[in-house]
């Protein structure tokens, strides 16, 4: 339960983080296009400043969708032979992998729970969720894996 209100408090900062500094921090626009559901079309923008995860700055990102009132902050964390997008709004967060063979989703790795980053199963489409385990076979530049996860991410709260 402490974990749980600690995951939802870090996403209400976060998003209320991105809103507070709205153009100042985010504030080169990377990428657009249709998600062909009901968020409409997403716009994302990278973060100028230096987010931190596990003691090293990492490159975000913040998707914004055009009927929707969800804001995503995507976390790229690069490691030896894959990217990890760790991805956290108020309503879910979730972790993409793209590891040079294929792209896809998964449950937040744990070694981000001390960050206070962790999926909670019960916001979790799971019927979604496996579906989108292979999304694109390959390897994705991070730009295009984080366009992905704005077309693909809509689908997995309940």
């Amino acid at each position: 339960m402490k974990k749980a209100l600690l995951l939802i408090g870090l996403a209400l900062f976060l998003g209320g983080y991105a809103n507070a500094q709205g153009d100042k921090a985010f504030s080169r626009k990377v990428a657009e296009g249709n998600t062909n559901t009901p968020f409409g079309k997403y716009k994302i923008e990278l973060n100028s400043e230096p987010v931190m995860l596990e003691g090293e700055a990492v490159t975000s990102y913040r998707i914004t969708y055009e009927k929707s009132p969800v804001s995503v902050v995507v976390l790229v964390d690069k490691e030896k032979k894959c990217k990890n997008y760790i991805v956290i709004s108020e309503s879910l967060s979730i972790m993409y992998t793209c590891n040079g063979q294929f792209f896809g989703v998964n449950i937040i790795d744990p070694k981000y729970n001390k960050e206070g980053y962790m999926t909670d199963n019960k916001r979790l489409d799971r019927a979604n969720f496996y579906h989108q385990k292979l999304i694109v076979l390959g390897k994705q530049e991070e730009v295009d894996a984080t366009a992905l996860i704005a077309s693909y991410y809509p689908f997995l709260p309940k």
